[in-house]
């Protein structure tokens, strides 16, 4: 990951994963894209349904899409979360985030940025009953 995150980090995010959908039906993913130059959300999306992250029972995952070298970030949440939450939500994550990644804090502004969206995830698709985990945790990589 170069300079950007260690490994440690890295297996310190997929926890931040699991902790932030314990208390929701809602599924976080992290993609690092270290191949695409283009600065468009186009990528993100395709990313996105790569990952079938359109595919859950409510309609409530959440992608993070980074390219750190670009230095540039997309926030896709799908239909279900972002009905809820609305644009201003995304906005606001992504500023914040882009902030910090301006001071150089890559792992604590992604951290940060999972944990407060397991927390809106749980105020509006708080689990009843089984929460089988519909995607897996762990960040993928171009």
């Amino acid at each position: 990951m170069g300079n950007f995150l260690t490994n440690q980090q890295i297996a310190s995010l997929v926890e931040a994963i699991q902790s932030a959908e314990d208390h929701s039906t809602g599924e976080i993913r992290v993609h690092i894209d270290s191949n695409t130059e283009n600065r468009d959300a186009k990528t993100a999306f395709e990313v996105f349904k790569k990952l079938a992250m359109d595919k859950t029972a409510d309609r409530n995952a959440v992608l993070f899409h980074v390219n750190f070298e670009q230095k540039y970030l997309t926030i896709i949440g799908d239909i279900g979360i972002h009905e809820k939450v609305k644009q201003s939500y995304w906005d606001h994550l992504h500023d914040y985030i882009t902030a910090e990644f301006a001071k150089g804090n890559y792992y604590q502004a992604l951290k940060s940025a999972i944990l407060e969206t397991g927390l809106e995830l749980k105020k509006h698709f708080p689990v009843e009953g089984e929460n089988p985990n519909q995607l897996p945790n762990e960040i993928t990589f171009s």
